[in-house]
């Protein structure tokens, strides 16, 4: 696999609003080398986004976020870190959805960058227009981003595993966490053979939401740059991740 040129993410931003955490990277955050996995950090994320917003206003009930699309890249995997500090921006805005960014810094030299974009949905849970964001507008610089998404359907014929659904995977809303999709790509990745303790790109791209009643074969395969994984319930595609190396 040829490696992916890393292109760099929105900085830190001199001014505007930035929120700040730290975690202690349990136990059970780890695979078996020690590694930080993407399920953990997809956590990170969440949680840390939930605090922000919950300090400003913007957060649950009269005003949720669905994620749209994640990158994530492993710049210098967690293995040796044992706490991380993590800070969070508003990398951007439309009409009804805003950009995320955070950056996880470890004790030990890990660093992970995270881009994502999140639909903004009124108490109603429909979308609804961004108004007087000003607390998070000056730290975008005025980007516009965008809800477009990127990764292709798996192709006819790819390799499909089940993918059995717990109670454990679905959250308030009644579907499927963000978190909960990573555990699936780590699983496809460590059967694939794919050296997870390398520099990495993983993108997740959530297009229907999933359901604990619905039947979910993952389809692995390869689009050209990476591997990818294909979540499929009844043949429609709900959410496609791919991986690739950072050279």
């Amino acid at each position: 696999m040829e490696g992916a040129v890393l292109e760099e993410l929105v900085p830190l931003p001199l001014e505007g609003r930035t929120f700040r955490g730290s975690r202690r990277i349990r136990l059970s955050d780890r695979d078996v080398q020690g590694r930080l996995r993407l399920d953990a950090v997809a956590r990170y994320l969440q949680d840390l986004a939930g605090d922000d917003v919950d300090e400003t206003g913007w957060g649950a009930p009269d005003h949720l976020w669905v994620l749209r699309s994640v990158r994530v890249d492993v710049v210098a995997p967690p293995i040796e870190d044992r706490d991380v500090e993590l800070v969070t921006w508003c990398s951007g805005t439309a009409a009804v959805a805003a950009g995320r960014r955070m950056s996880l810094t470890g004790d030990r030299g890990g660093r992970i960058e995270v881009d994502s974009v999140w639909i903004h949905l009124g108490p109603d849970a429909k979308p609804a227009r961004i108004e007087g964001f000003g607390v998070y507008a000056e730290a975008t610089g005025g980007r516009v981003v965008s809800t477009r998404l990127e990764l292709p359907d798996p192709p006819t014929g790819g390799e499909r595993i089940r993918w059995p659904l717990r109670m454990s995977d679905i959250d308030l809303l009644g579907h499927v966490n963000n978190a909960a999709y990573w555990k699936a790509v780590e699983q496809c990745l460590l059967q694939a053979g794919l050296d997870l303790s390398r520099p990495a790109r993983a993108v997740l791209d959530y297009r229907q939401a999933i359901d604990l009643d619905d039947h979910v074969e993952l389809v692995t395969f390869s689009d050209g740059r990476g591997f990818a994984i294909a979540f499929e319930t009844a043949d429609v595609v709900k959410a496609v991740a791919q991986v690739e190396e950072i050279a």
